[in-house]
């Protein structure tokens, strides 16, 4: 019985193991990490919502064997994920123990920590005494021996750098991470950290920022340009402007929106103005056969640069969707893009 047969019969069952033809639909496409030998899927998953305390587990599991029944091989988490603090990794690491664990080699699991995650003095920041007990706790979690990337969450001003970066290095030394990370660092912030990785030559790959049509703050600070000048890449969070990017706002704001759940996007966001900008990349969308987020996720991948775009979803069909990219622009596309957006 060769491997699609078992896998039909298995689905007949309703049974779920991974699709054996995963790799070979032409889906996805992967690209190095900077100029590192790690190569990740242009689109990644983020389990940032819908797969806390609240959420339904079998939705999660869906989400995790669609992703990678299509080339998402990457997973990304963090301390703090759910709600509640650590939920994320919980269920994350459940699946991969049931169903997954013979998988773990063909996947990148990625976590952080900076935020707040526990009580008292010690459960946030960038202190060597709480990276190393956030990884500790994470991948007991989990349920697995190392993070292929592990992440500084947020710069940390009352840390010096220097003691931030060599306990990353230091958890790398220790095979309790195989890359390092850092997230929501300015140029300036990931210049300091580079100095002191180089002189360790920490395998630092990624900075994890936000970048999107609307939210160009890489471009503006330079931190595009640093990662070209030195060879680490970015990997991209909220590239749909949670949401804004989509026609989910587009005739109003529904009752079970971000904007009514969610303290991290604003009712007065959605101005007549950016509304008016969001019907001019629908038309540019339309024009190169595509929809909005499929324009806003190709945008951002048109860059070698941007190693993955994290994406989340709250069903399967949302994943599916999001897979639907072409990073080919012609200059005249480019052009009007800009002209919409500074109109």
């Amino acid at each position: 019985m060769n491997d699609e047969t078992e896998f039909r019969r298995l689905i007949s069952n309703k049974e779920r193991i991974p699709d054996p033809m995963r790799y070979k639909k032409g889906t996805m496409h992967y690209r190095r990490a900077g100029r590192s030998g790690l190569k990740l899927p242009e689109i990644s998953l983020g389990l940032w919502h819908n797969f806390g305390s609240f959420d339904n587990f079998e939705t999660m599991r869906d989400m995790i064997f669609t992703a990678f029944d299509n080339g998402i091989t990457h997973f990304d988490l963090a301390n703090n994920y759910g709600p509640r603090n650590g939920s994320a990794e919980e269920n994350f690491g459940k699946i991969l123990r049931e169903q997954l664990s013979s998988y773990r080699d063909e996947m990148v699991i990625s976590t952080k920590a900076g935020f707040g995650m526990w009580k008292g003095p010690y459960g946030d920041g960038g202190s060597k005494k709480y990276l190393v007990a956030s990884l500790d706790q994470s991948l007991k979690r989990m349920g697995i021996d190392y993070a292929d990337i592990f992440y500084h969450h947020r710069p940390a001003p009352d840390t010096p750098i220097e003691e931030t970066c060599y306990t990353l290095h230091r958890l790398v030394e220790q095979g309790k991470a195989l890359y390092i990370g850092i997230s929501n660092y300015s140029r300036e912030q990931t210049e300091a950290a580079l100095k002191v990785f180089r002189e360790l030559k920490t395998p630092f790959i990624l900075n994890q920022s936000c970048y999107n049509l609307l939210d160009r703050h890489v471009e503006e600070d330079g931190l595009l340009a640093c990662a070209k000048e030195n060879g680490f890449g970015l990997i991209v969070y909220s590239p749909l402007a949670q949401g804004l990017l989509t026609d989910r706002y587009r005739y109003g704001i529904p009752a079970d929106s971000r904007i009514k759940k969610s303290f991290s996007l604003k009712e007065e966001r959605l101005t007549p103005e950016l509304q008016q900008q969001l019907d001019g990349l629908r038309r540019i969308a339309e024009a190169r056969g595509e929809t909005l987020p499929e324009l806003a996720l190709s945008w951002v991948l048109k860059d070698e640069t941007v190693a993955s775009v994290i994406i989340g979803a709250s069903s399967s069909a949302q994943i599916l969707d999001n897979l639907k990219i072409n990073p080919a622009f012609t200059q005249e596309e480019l052009d009007e893009i800009e002209r919409v957006l500074h109109s």
